[in-house]
Formats: structure tokens, sequence, C-alpha cells
């Protein structure tokens, strides 16, 4: 019976020795490789980055076989592009890349020499996009506004003012800013002690007999200035 299924073997051996051809294994392997290069870069769930912006940024995976490419291969060129918080890589047989966006928020509509941007919580700047619910971001003005709102900003928060009250943000060279609420009050900040400044607006806006002022000014240290 060993000697049977030897014998089977062999020929089985012999068939395929005979029939085998190198340049026809070749040429599949070939066809294989052209079937498997990357063809088609898809981006899914971009409001503010443009699409040309991240294929400009891919165009050295194009034709790589799709069997190679890693996530890091895509990530790393796109690190630095405006707004881009973290991707998701899809691979979609035989030569497609998917790739996810997630966008960080803006936070703010800045206006710097006329031109509207979007400013977001890493102090990037994009040209402002109709794509995004803006309505619900407040404006901010003033000269080098951008290099020290988000420090202000996050005062604010971290002393729980009532942000989404603010509609606009005034900013001064003198390194102070000025706030007006929704309901049109203004409220003027020192450009030191701002902190003790925010703590006091934030008791005042809550206090019946300040309601009827339209300006709360604490620029000068221990006065309360109304109008």
């Amino acid at each position: 019976m060993k000697k049977f299924y030897r014998i089977i073997l062999l020929l089985i051996a012999l068939i395929f020795l005979s029939t085998f051809n190198p340049t026809k294994l070749d040429l599949v392997s070939k066809k294989s490789d052209e079937l498997f290069k990357i063809e088609n870069i898809e981006i899914k769930n971009n409001l503010l980055i443009n699409k040309s912006e991240i294929k400009g940024k891919l165009n050295n995976i194009y034709e790589k076989n799709i069997f190679f490419i890693k996530s890091t291969d895509i990530e790393e060129p796109l690190k630095k592009i405006n707004f881009l918080e973290k991707i998701e890589v899809k691979k979609k047989y035989p030569n497609t890349i998917e790739i996810k966006i997630f966008e960080t928020k803006p936070v703010a509509v800045l206006f710097k020499k006329k031109v509207k941007y979007l400013l977001d919580s890493s102090s990037n700047l994009v040209l402002f996009n109709n794509n995004i619910n803006h309505s619900s971001l407040p404006s901010v003005y003033g000269e080098g506004a951008e290099n020290n709102f988000l420090d202000f900003f996050h005062q604010l928060e971290k002393n729980n003012f009532p942000n989404k009250k603010i509609k606009n943000f005034y900013y001064f060279q003198i390194r102070r800013w000025d706030l007006e609420l929704l309901n049109n009050k203004v409220i003027k900040f020192p450009h030191k002690k701002t902190n003790d400044a925010i703590i006091k607006s934030i008791e005042l806006l809550n206090r019946e007999d300040f309601k009827k002022y339209n300006i709360i000014d604490l620029r000068v240290d221990g006065k309360i200035i109304v109008e």
C-alpha cells in the first residue's frame, strides 16, 4: 500500500514538473502586482481640511502595493496639516485607501487684516469655511489676538465664566481684553491680575443690582466703573 502511494506522489510530481512554466508564473506575478497597486485615495469626514491638500501629501504612495502600506506611511506626511486631530486608515482591496478625517474643533472666528479665519484649540488658523456651523462661535478682533486668545479663553473656562454668552472678544496690544456678551453688555479687563478680574466679573454678572449696567470696567485695580 505504501508503495502505491509513493508511485502516485511520484506521478503527481512528474506531471507538475512537465507542465511548470516559469514564464507563465512570472506573468501571473506581474499581473498580481498591477492589480494591487494603489490607484485611489478616498477622503471622508473632512469639513475644514481640503481633500487636495491631503492627497497632495500622499503622492508617494500611489502605485505602491497595498499589502505593504502601513498606517504610519499615511499618518506621518499628514501630521502638520492644520485642524487635523487624527485619522483612521482602511484598505479597500484591490487598490483603494480610505482615510477618515477627525478634525479639531474651531473655537472662534478671527478677523485679521479684514480676512476671516477659523481658530482652533491649538491656535491653528484656516481660512473661513461656510461648510461648518459657526453660528455659536464668538468673533475675535484685534492685532495679535490669535497669539493671545487661547490663554485668555482658557482662563475664562477655568473660572467657569459663561463663555457661551460671549459674542465678541476685542484684543488690545497692551495685552488686555474687552468682552461683548450676547446681551450687548461689555466687560473691560485689565492687562494685569486678569484672573482676579474674571472672578470679580462673574460675581457682578450674577448680582441683580448690576444687571442695569451696560459696561463693567475692571481695568483699574480695586475699582469698579459702570455705565
